[in-house]
């Protein structure tokens, strides 16, 4: 019998201009006291709008700075803090990596969960899983939560002030939800919740994909002179809901394997979550032999924006790392294979250097 299509999302989704405003509103059905946590700029940044907010709504706050790394120690933190302060929600606010200690904090405790991304770098805030690191920052685990967030607000005014390169990197990592969806659905995977792929999954992928391709430079543009603008507002919702629904109702596929990988390159630890996908999605078109057209499509958008096509931009160069992050993302369990044929560690690192070798064309 075949898996019955499963489609999952967060229970609500509010973006826009000084949304920040809103937040309190949106959080008073949930809970009355909150924890809230984020690295200091993420408090820093959206303090003045929280405390306004809240206070207008009748929700109460205590701030716990995150540590940095979100780790099974964090979460253990994390969850103490909590209790201790007796919170009946937890809220994230902050980047890829407190986003996912909150998530999985507020899966243990059973409580409802908020996210207010302040940075658009990846698709965490949307989706039921968390990924956990070692504390010395190397991948352990992705966790699976059970549920996505309760609630994600985005204050793109947040986001136009924040580094440009947070939004770069959040392209790259939405730039590969189209083809990681695609060669699942091809291959009949299972996506995240562990059901069949949704023609809706498929759809809101495409979208992620073509609106990057539309407005990715425009939103750069905007970023660059924090502004807001329909191509910001446009591009934050590709990296964040598009990306979130794509990727987790349509699964992953090498690009986000080879990127755990990559974890095991000290020298790559620099690079954000996004801007490692954007190489390892470049390795996945040349071994699936995509035209040459689609190929070029996607190396051109990541040159236009300004993500990684060398392995030199990812601190990487051929030898026995880059073969062991190649060998980690062929092991077995891996969304590696996901894709319609059989992929195997020597593939993968030949690929590598071939995406690395059109740079001298």
């Amino acid at each position: 019998m075949a898996a019955p299509k499963i489609f999952i999302s967060p229970a609500k989704y509010v973006q826009g201009a000084d949304a920040i405003g809103e937040l309190g509103k949106h959080v008073y059905p949930l809970g009355r006291h909150a924890l809230v946590v984020g690295g200091n700029n993420g408090l820093q940044s959206t303090r003045a709008g929280r405390v306004l907010s809240f206070r207008e709504n009748g929700v109460t706050q205590t701030e716990e700075v995150f540590r940095g790394e979100s780790s099974d120690a964090e979460v253990t933190r994390l969850v103490s803090a909590a209790q201790a302060a007796n919170c009946d929600v937890i809220i994230a606010c902050g980047g890829g990596k407190a986003i996912d200690a909150v998530k999985a904090t507020a899966a243990q405790l059973g409580l409802p969960c908020v996210v207010v991304p302040t940075v658009a770098s990846n698709d965490s805030p949307c989706s039921s899983l968390s990924v956990i690191y070692n504390d010395d920052g190397t991948f352990n685990r992705l966790q699976f939560l059970g549920r996505n967030p309760d609630l994600v607000l985005v204050d793109t005014r947040i986001i136009a002030n924040a580094p440009v390169r947070q939004l770069v990197s959040g392209m790259g990592d939405a730039l590969a939800t189209w083809y990681e969806a695609d060669a699942s659905y091809r291959s009949g995977a299972t996506n995240v919740p562990g059901g069949a792929i949704t023609q809706s999954a498929l759809a809101l992928a495409q979208l992620c994909r073509d609106t990057l391709f539309e407005f990715g430079v425009g939103a750069k543009l905007a970023c660059e002179r924090h502004v807001v603008t329909p191509a910001l507002e446009r591009v934050v919702e590709a990296n964040t809901l598009l990306s979130g629904l794509g990727f987790e109702s349509g699964s992953v596929a090498l690009a986000h394997a080879l990127s755990e990988g990559f974890s095991a390159i000290p020298e790559a630890h620099r690079h954000t979550h996004g801007e490692l996908v954007a190489f390892c999605l470049l390795t996945q078109l040349i071994l699936e032999a995509r035209s040459h057209e689609e190929f070029s499509r996607v190396y051109e958008f990541c040159r236009a924006v300004g993500l990684p096509t060398t392995l030199a931009q990812v601190n990487a160069e051929p030898g026995d790392a880059l073969r062991r992050a190649a060998a980690i993302a062929a092991e077995p369990g891996r969304p590696t294979h996901n894709l319609s044929f059989p992929v195997s560690a020597d593939a993968i690192y030949d690929a590598m250097l071939a995406v690395d070798a059109i740079s001298t064309l």
